[in-house]
């Protein structure tokens, strides 16, 4: 089980629940809003009481929607935070 950033973070990607995660699973913004990394996740939702907009739900609780988008955006940043870097040229 895991927590699940909503649509109500959308444009506000207020970062306090950066601080209390033990796991260092939110990533983001993502399209506007911070994504819980469901893979790293441990439940324990530190980051649920944190969130100033309510915007953090346990799994149970959220939207198909949200929860495709949660987990594709943790897929797209980890996968583009591990790319390599293209070598400049010219230089």
């Amino acid at each position: 089980m895991t927590y699940v950033i909503t649509s109500k973070c959308v444009d506000v990607c207020d970062t306090a629940c950066l601080r209390v995660c033990p796991m260092d699973c939110i990533l983001g913004p993502h399209e506007g809003q911070m994504v819980i990394d469901p893979d790293e996740c441990i439940d324990c939702g530190a980051c649920a009481s944190e969130c100033p907009v309510d915007a953090i739900v346990h799994e149970s609780q959220a939207s198909a929607a949200d929860l495709q988008r949660n987990a594709d955006g943790a897929r797209l940043i980890r996968l583009r935070s591990s790319a390599p870097t293209a070598p400049r040229t010219g230089e």
